[in-house]
């Protein structure tokens, strides 16, 4: 973690409203509110609007789950998010991804072992976490896989995932219980 303490404390239980009490447990995973989440709760107004945009990116968006993993798991590894990081390389293992995948996510687009669909996936992330655009090469391979709702919603769950990994990083968010870090890089 690149704090080793939290700069903001997840909001306590005790302190939760009505509203916030019902809006946190709609989002546990497992029965447990994660820190991300109490953590947001501290500024109920963009908690909630957030949580909305959130649910977009992560259950309803139209890009391939599998995918939609690498590509989260590539901006929280370029970001140092290990919050991030540890959360989706939980997810990512239910969506397919291996072990050996997960870890070559680190080494980026031009790692061997990736498919020719995968590497473009991963230098799109790496083209937007780098120059906020991605290249006119990279999207003309995007387009033959991805229709255009897909990929609308890879570059804003992209962004989404930058913008909470700098707000993760920031507040200092520790992993929740059981949540694993970064592995040793490749």
């Amino acid at each position: 973690m690149r704090l080793k303490t939290p700069r903001l404390l997840p909001l306590p239980s005790s302190e939760w409203s009505p509203e916030i009490r019902e809006m946190l447990e709609a989002s546990a995973v497992g029965g447990r509110v994660l820190n991300i989440f109490s953590t947001i709760a501290r500024h109920p107004t963009l908690a909630k609007s957030w949580l909305v945009f959130g649910q977009h990116v992560l259950m309803t968006s139209t890009f391939p789950f599998r995918e939609r993993e690498l590509a989260i798991l590539r901006i929280g590894w370029l970001c140092r998010s290990e919050y991030e990081w540890g959360q989706h390389a939980i997810i990512g293992k239910l969506c397919g991804l291996t072990d050996e995948e997960i870890r070559r996510i680190q080494a980026g687009p031009d790692a061997p072992g990736w498919s020719d669909e995968d590497r473009v996936l991963l230098r799109a992330v790496d083209e937007l976490k780098s120059d906020a655009m991605i290249t006119d090469v990279t999207w003309a391979a995007l387009s033959a896989r991805f229709d255009t709702q897909q990929l609308m919603d890879l570059v804003f769950a992209v962004g989404q995932y930058q913008l909470v990994s700098m707000a993760l990083n920031t507040f200092g968010v520790q992993r929740d219980e059981g949540i694993p870090g970064f592995d040793p890089e490749p």
